[in-house]
Order: structure tokens, then C-alpha cells, then sequence
């Protein structure tokens, strides 16, 4: 290890003590670099703080209120793929504080960010020194518009925000780590890693990228054989890595159910080439600058074919212009090209098919730790030599490029904050919760509107559990005295039921069908029904206090509630047939049941 040591100080020989002037300098630098910092944070905290809660928000709000912090169907959730116990945890923790106030969520992802713009820096001053050039890839990590759609949308946050912080962090580390051989890097690597990994799955990136951005770092300074000395001097964190990588794939392995429908290649080469042209080339230099948007999806990048293929071209210039000055950065440029696609391939894998639209790619929120990546690979070329002769002077021109990519990238944040603040759900959520509490009766569960949660969440879509936080115990129930249901702008109103088919008059004049005893009773309807959500008014006259079961044909029985009396009961129930099933769950009651209608629930519109 003594030998690894001389041989980078060798490549690397000490600088001298820094004069005043250079002192003041790097003052300068790190000022400015945090001003960076702090107008991020201020422009996309104002986008953030009038954003809303969206989709899947929902569904991590829902689970909040449902479930215990430290039980397996909070922490062990299988979310479409995704195993995120530190993203449940939380949003359990903001949920239980202020449930459905959206303060919580804009607080989170503006310190999340913080944290990640602070870990890119820090990984840039060790990349670069505290030197006036690590300000061109900090601006384009903090300004680029591929890691914006994840910022603003809370449950995307807390998936792509901690990835970015772990790969800035164990970048840095590993860096250090092979430098100074000081094992308290490898350690705080391992950490980091850990908890990166319980906020999202494809944080078993950051290790690989980690050991590849080490070993360029020391290819770019000429230093032989980089991959071989990387391997060596980090062994503790890339060990250590590995432990941790084996012990999360036992639990990922375990919890998350990885069977999908068969894949199209030509499908998965489009959704690459898509989001790669119109999203990922287009950023490179602050765009796409135009978005389109299906409401209630997220916006998509959109650009002109033309600026596409301008871009296409000033890529290709660019990728020239650093290949023909620097020295050692092909392997860099080959990296950083091929993390841009091996990124992308296993949602590609898993979302292709013939119902899939390459705009999902195109919304961009799955590539904003691509934003790290090439901000690393700048970083590289600032690093690498010059070639032979000397560089022509390029300090100028470079700030006043990189000036105009954030004038760019500030059009791209706007024209998206734009499209991204129209939400139904603004609306909707307020106005349910401030009724939801003058309610004398418990409300049958329906689905939430389809433009603030769709029906492929189902049954997540549910009333009962988008406002499981602020609902009690009896806010919803299967059965109710009073039938109301919730608009689609949030009101709470009177509701009937349709009569897509009726209970036919019983055999017992004055009572139609008596029901005393466990034994179901069939009270046959004019005809069959599907497999399906129904809604029975039965109309009753009990003897007594008590609770009833019903059930349509071979379905599950719901337990009724019912008084004393001549009253009304509406009933939620799961099946399809000629007949509701009807018995006594009190022992000793008895009640007759009259004609009343079976069918959908409805408002008066």
C-alpha cells in the first residue's frame, strides 16, 4: 500500500503553499458555488411549494395512514417494482405530522435536494480542486433540466434524489479512498450505499459507477494501469459494497415480484432512441425547452425535429472539439455515452410493449442520475491534459457557454413548471377533507376521480385509502343508512342507486322475505348480474337491534348493521348472479326485506 501511495504522489507532486491571491480566489470559487447552489434552491423550491400532491403521492400517503411505520406492508411494499422502505418511512413520518398538507413534501425535496447539490460539489472540488472551472459542471448538474421532473414530484423525489446524493458521495469517497488510503472513506461509502439502496432499487448503480469514475479519474492523469490500482486501494469499499449489495438482493429478491410480459426489442430500441434524441441530447444543452402534456400524465419532452437534430449535430461537434484538446478521454466520453443507454434499459425492458407510449421515456424523471454522470465526465475532460502545443485560451468562451445553457435550461424550468402546476387534485383533496368530517354517516367506498388517481392503481384509487389519514374508523364502511358520494370536484352529495336490476316481490304478503336464522335467504333479482361493484338498497322492517350478512350469488358476505324499525340500508357488494343472499348474523333477529333496486351508485351530475 506504501508503494500504491508514492506512486500517485509521484503523479501527482504537492502543490505549493497558495499565495493570498489564490487564497482569495478559492474564497471566491466556494462563494460563488454555494450562490449556485442557493438560486437552485430558491427557483425550484418555488416550483416545488406550488406543485401538489400527484399519483403515486397519493398512494404513499394512503399506505401512511393505513399501516404502522415499522410494519412489512408499509416498509416491504412491492410499488410497481420498486422497493423503497426509506421512501415509505418518510413519508409515514411527514404524513402522521400534517397529513395531507403539502408543506411537508415541498420541505423534503428542497433538503434532499440540497443535500445532492452540496454532495456534487464536494465531489467536484475533489475532482477539480477548489479552481475556478469546477463552476461549468456544477451549473450544469444544479441548472440541467433532466433532473427536474423527479424534483417536483414528491414520490419520484424521494427515489431519484438520494440515488443522485450516493453517487456524488461515493464518487467522492472513492476517489479519496484511492488517494489517501484512508479507510474512513470506504466506510462512509458503505453508509451511504445502505441508505441509498433503502430509498430505491437502482442505487446498485452507485458502486460500479463509483469504481469507473475512480479509475478514469486516474487515467485522465496518466497513471498506468488505474482499474488494477482502483481495485486494489478501494478494496475495503468495493468489498464492502458487495456485502451490502448480496444482502439487499436476498430482501429485493424476496419482496418484489419480478414476472413481466414479454418485451419487443424494436420496442425497447424505440423507447432508448426517444428518450435519448428528444430528452437526454436536447439537455446537454439546456432544452428541450418545449414539453407536451396529456393531463394526468406528466409532461414530456417535446422539442422541434429540427432543434433534435441541431442538437445531434452541436453533440457531435462538442465530443470532436474535447477529443482534438484534451488527452485520455475517449474511455470517458465511451463511459459516459454508455451509462446515458445501460440507464435507461431496464425500464425500457420492463415498460415495453404494445400499450406503451415513448413519451414515458420522454418525461425524463427516470434520468435525472444521468445529470450526475455527465457532470462527472466534465469534470474529466476539465481534468484531462491538454495535448501537445498547449490549449488555445478557452476560459472565456466556456463561462459564457455555460451561461447560456442555464439562460437554456431556465427556459426548459419554466415552460415545464408551467404544464406541470395544472392538477385536478389541487382542488379535490382540500374540499374532500374539509367535508369529510360533517358527515353523520359513513360513506361507501368508491374510486377518486381518474385524473387524480387512475384505475390502474386500483384498489390504492380507493376513497377509504387516498384519505386514510385524515378519515376515522367510520368514515367508510361497506354498508350505510345514507347513501352520498364524493364528486369529482371534491363535494360530498346525496346519491341513488340505479336500477340495473331489483329484488322481485317476496312470497309472504306484508313482508316479502322474512329472514330469521344464519341460513342466507335468496332474494332473487329480475334478472342475472356480472362480476362486479354493486350497490343493494334493502329496504327493511327490523324486530330488533342487530347485524345481517349479504352477499350477491357466490360473492363474500358483507356484515350489515341494522335498527329496530322500518328503515333503509345501502349495501357495497363484490360478485354476480340472480339472487342477493340475506341471513341473520344476531342470533334471534328477524326482519322482512322489500323491493329495491341493485345496481351502480350515482350523483346527480
Amino acid at each position: 500500500m506504501v508503494e500504491g501511495v508514492r506512486t500517485l504522489d509521484r503523479a501527482a507532486p504537492a502543490a505549493p503553499a497558495p499565495t493570498p491571491r489564490r487564497r482569495s480566489l478559492r474564497r471566491a470559487v466556494l462563494l460563488t458555488a454555494l450562490a449556485l447552489i442557493l438560486a437552485q434552491l430558491a427557483l425550484r423550491g418555488w416550483i416545488a411549494a406550488r406543485g401538489y400532491f400527484y399519483w403515486d403521492d397519493l398512494i404513499l400517503v394512503g399506505r401512511a395512514g393505513r399501516y404502522d411505520l415499522f410494519s412489512a406492508d408499509l416498509l416491504l411494499h412491492d410499488h410497481d417494482g420498486h422497493f423503497m422502505p426509506l421512501a415509505f418511512a418518510t413519508a409515514w413520518v411527514l404524513t402522521r405530522a400534517a397529513p395531507l398538507v403539502w408543506a411537508g413534501p415541498v420541505l423534503t425535496m428542497v433538503v434532499l435536494q440540497l443535500a445532492a447539490s452540496l454532495a456534487v460539489l464536494r465531489m467536484l472540488l475533489v475532482l477539480l480542486g477548489r479552481r475556478p472551472v469546477v463552476l461549468i459542471p456544477l451549473a450544469f448538474y444544479l441548472f440541467c433540466p433532466l433532473t427536474l421532473p423527479a424534483f417536483v414530484w414528491w414520490a419520484a423525489a424521494l427515489n431519484a434524489l438520494p440515488l443522485q446524493i450516493a453517487l456524488a458521495w461515493l464518487i467522492a469517497d472513492a476517489v479519496r479512498l484511492v488517494r489517501t488510503g484512508r479507510i474512513r472513506f470506504a466506510w462512509s461509502g458503505i453508509a451511504v450505499l445502505v441508505v441509498a439502496l433503502s430509498f430505491f432499487e437502482k442505487s446498485v448503480v452507485v458502486p460500479f459507477t463509483a469504481f469507473a469514475a475512480a479509475a478514469l479519474a486516474l487515467h485522465v492523469r496518466g497513471i498506468p494501469r488505474p482499474v488494477r490500482t482502483v481495485a486494489r486501494r478501494g478494496r475495503v469499499l468495493w468489498l464492502g459494497s458487495a456485502v451490502v449489495l448480496a444482502g439487499w438482493a436476498a430482501v429485493y429478491l424476496s419482496v418484489v415480484d419480478l414476472t413481466s410480459e414479454p418485451h419487443d426489442r424494436h420496442d425497447v430500441g424505440e423507447l432508448v432512441r426517444s428518450a435519448t434524441g428528444r430528452g437526454v441530447v436536447p439537455a446537454l444543452f439546456g432544452g428541450p425547452w418545449r414539453w407536451e402534456r396529456w393531463v394526468p400524465a406528466t409532461p414530456w419532452a417535446a422539442p422541434p425535429g429540427w432543434v433534435v437534430a441541431a442538437c445531434w449535430v452541436l453533440a457531435g461537434l462538442a465530443v470532436a472539439f474535447v477529443l482534438a484538446r484534451r488527452r485520455h478521454v475517449l474511455p470517458v466520453l465511451a463511459a459516459a455515452i454508455g451509462y446515458v443507454v445501460l440507464a435507461q434499459l431496464p425500464l425500457a425492458l420492463l415498460r415495453s410493449g404494445p400499450h406503451t407510449a415513448t413519451e414515458i421515456m420522454q418525461s425524463l424523471r427516470y434520468l435525472a442520475d444521468v445529470a450526475v454522470v455527465l457532470t462527472v465526465a466534465a469534470a474529466l475532460v476539465c481534468r484531462a491534459p491538454a495535448r501537445r502545443g498547449g490549449p488555445v485560451p478557452f476560459r472565456r468562451p466556456a463561462f459564457a457557454l455555460t451561461a447560456a445553457f442555464v439562460a437554456g435550461s431556465l427556459v426548459s424550468t419554466l415552460t415545464y413548471a408551467d404544464s406541470w402546476w395544472t392538477n385536478r387534485t389541487r382542488t379535490y383533496l382540500p374540499t374532500v377533507a374539509a367535508e369529510l368530517p360533517r358527515q353523520d354517516a359513513p360513506l361507501l367506498e368508491q374510486e377518486v376521480p381518474w385524473e387524480v388517481l387512475a384505475p390502474v392503481a386500483y384498489p390504492q384509487n380507493l376513497t377509504g385509502q387516498v384519505f386514510a389519514p385524515i378519515a376515522g374508523e367510520d368514515a367508510f364502511a361497506d354498508s350505510t343508512p345514507r347513501l352520498r358520494m364524493i364528486t369529482d370536484d371534491g363535494h360530498i352529495v346525496d346519491a341513488v342507486v340505479w336500477w340495473n336490476r331489483h329484488i322481485l316481490p317476496g312470497p309472504e304478503p306484508g313482508c316479502d322475505h322474512r329472514v330469521a336464522g344464519p341460513t342466507p335467504v335468496d332474494l332473487p333479482l329480475d334478472g342475472p348480474m356480472i362480476e362486479n361493484k354493486w350497490t343493494a338498497q334493502l329496504n327493511y322492517l327490523a324486530d330488533r337491534d342487530g347485524r345481517i350478512t349479504v352477499a350477491l350469488g357466490d360473492g363474500e358476505p358483507v356484515v350489515v348493521p341494522v335498527r329496530a324499525g322500518v328503515h333503509t340500508v345501502y349495501v357495497r357488494v363484490i360478485g354476480g348472479g340472480t339472487a342477493l343472499r340475506v341471513g341473520a348474523f344476531t342470533p334471534g333477529l328477524g326482519l322482512c326485506i322489500g323491493v329495491g333496486p341493485v345496481g351502480v351508485a350515482s350523483f346527480d351530475r
